[in-house]
């Protein structure tokens, strides 16, 4: 490598992030969004030694939706910080994998010498939104599911939003429940898989200042339903799935090691980005091959360790996207990640805090300090849409070969040839079928609300049909465990409303 790619290899030199709260919870600050943003690029400033900000080239900044009013954020963002960058704009939407993408870009622009310094920031405000909407505790509080919902319906209801599939929290059921046949595990076994990944991030939250909720929880208490662990969506229960309700912004700095090192920093402060890779699932839910499994996450998670030469054992963190569980499951199983070893180094979107799009800042500033205290190497992988857009890197302690920028991490194509068919989507079938997979969707008292079928028609036709609530001898089939209900026959029939009903053989 020639000393001057060697000099623009890209580093991290500076995080911060930020909780608007104070001890007893009973008020916060009230920042909105820019606001935390702004703090944790300060933040991020301190850590660095300070006088960044003005240096910045690139701001990336992570869309936001609890202040929808407030837009694009970028331009006012780098006006309250000082800073005037030539390259200013937020990601296209807020997704899980846009932190990643923003710092993948970020290194990418530092290792062709377009730009010297680079920030990425993001911040989410729901719990202040929520208490600043008028009725909201009423109405539920203002949510990362309840704004997709809210969105969904403004765009008018597709076909799957019909049968109630419309926030991830109702999608990734289908995959937990299609995954867990397909392990052979039974649904006590799925079920105690989830709950100790859980609770070993709760552990990890525990002992992180940043993380929002700091309580060692057990995994017996993560899979027991309670009034305090109400079911949400089959299997899920509340302390199963992200937590939206928070106040948190992350913000981190990246320039060239040549940079760094003229600016005086020291090597026990300077983290390597690695390379990265990214692959995406059909945005179409019911265009996918399977729920079983994601050939984009595996190509995109076994690309970037590939990129750097690694192998699982040479990995001393890392962090497995945590929205649900069926994704760190997945992925976990992509790379062998033991169930023993933690697999965050924040503490899950549960317990760290589920900021919507923002989380793996949050998990970009924990990995680098978790580097600097220990360790050579850790993993981000970063999920976002419903199942539908990844995105892992690397971060390292020393550079990793080849590490050279700006690099290709696009690798749809190599994710597109591992993908079969998607079955042929048939609205209006009727008659005999099978369960590909299915949930059921509970309301806040933790009643069902109905189930929902994925099914297969012995064509290999694709639909979907609901279960009645008060159905309750199909719904208790689909919920207690005592067989599988994934691949057993049943019966499709319209119901009196038009839409397709599930109907099980009576034995």
């Amino acid at each position: 490598m020639s000393t001057e790619k060697y000099n623009r290899i890209p580093v991290i030199i500076g995080v911060g992030q930020v909780n608007d709260r104070d001890e007893n919870d009973k008020k916060a600050l009230g920042l909105d969004s820019l606001g935390l943003m702004e703090a944790a690029l300060h933040a991020a400033d301190a850590d660095a030694g300070g006088g960044w900000l003005a240096q910045l080239d690139s701001l990336g900044v992570v869309d936001q939706i609890s202040y929808p009013e407030l837009g694009d954020v970028s331009a006012p963002l780098a006006q309250r910080v000082g800073a005037a960058p030539r390259i200013c704009y937020k990601s296209g939407y807020a997704s899980g994998d846009s932190p990643v993408l923003l710092l993948n870009e970020a290194a990418n622009r530092i290792g062709a010498g377009e730009v010297r310094v680079a920030a990425v920031a993001g911040g989410e405000a729901l719990r202040t939104a929520a208490r600043r909407a008028a009725g909201a505790a009423q109405a539920g509080g203002v949510s990362a599911d309840n704004a997709v919902r809210a969105v969904a319906m403004r765009r008018g209801p597709s076909y799957r939003h019909r049968y109630g599939l419309v926030a991830p929290v109702d999608v990734y059921p289908l995959y937990e429940n299609a995954c867990r046949a397909a392990y052979g595990q039974t649904l006590a076994q799925g079920q105690a898989e989830s709950a100790e990944i859980w609770s070993r991030f709760s552990a990890v939250a525990e002992g992180n200042p940043g993380a929002w909720l700091r309580r060692r929880v057990s995994a017996d208490e993560i899979k027991t339903l309670s009034a305090a662990n109400r079911a949400i969506a089959f299997p899920y229960a509340k302390l199963m799935v992200a937590n939206s309700s928070v106040n948190q912004g992350a913000a981190f700095l990246v320039t060239s090691l040549g940079w760094a090192r003229a600016r005086g920093i020291g090597d026990e402060q300077v983290i390597f980005v690695g390379q990265g890779a990214a692959a995406h699932e059909p945005v179409d839910l019911m265009a996918r091959a399977s729920f079983a499994e994601s050939p984009s996450m595996a190509v995109s998670i076994r690309t970037a360790m590939e990129l750097n030469g690694l192998a699982t054992a040479d990995l001393d963190y890392a962090e497995l996207y945590s929205c649900f569980p069926c994704v760190p499951k997945m992925a976990r199983r992509v790379i062998g990640w033991p169930i023993e070893r933690a697999a965050s180094v924040f503490g899950g979107l549960t317990f760290g805090g589920g900021p919507v799009g923002n989380y793996m800042s949050h998990a970009v500033v924990s990995m680098v300090l978790a580097l600097r205290r220990a360790g050579r190497h850790g993993l981000l992988f970063a999920n976002g849409g419903i199942a539908t857009h990844n995105h892992s890197i690397v971060l390292s302690r020393a550079p990793v070969a080849p590490n050279i920028f700006p690099q290709r991490f696009d690798y749809q194509a190599e994710a597109d040839s591992l993908r079969g068919p998607a079955p042929r989507v048939q609205e209006d079938y009727l008659g005999p079928a099978t369960v590909e997979t299915y949930t059921v969707l509970y309301d806040r008292d933790g009643a069902p609300q109905q189930g929902v079928v994925i099914g297969r028609a012995p064509s290999g036709a694709r639909f979907i049909a609901k279960v009645p609530g008060a159905d309750s001898g199909t719904i208790d089939w689909l919920t207690s465990g005592a067989q599988e209900p994934v691949g057993a026959a049943g019966t499709a029939v319209q119901g009196a409303d038009g839409d397709t009903v599930w109907v099980r053989p009576v034995r």
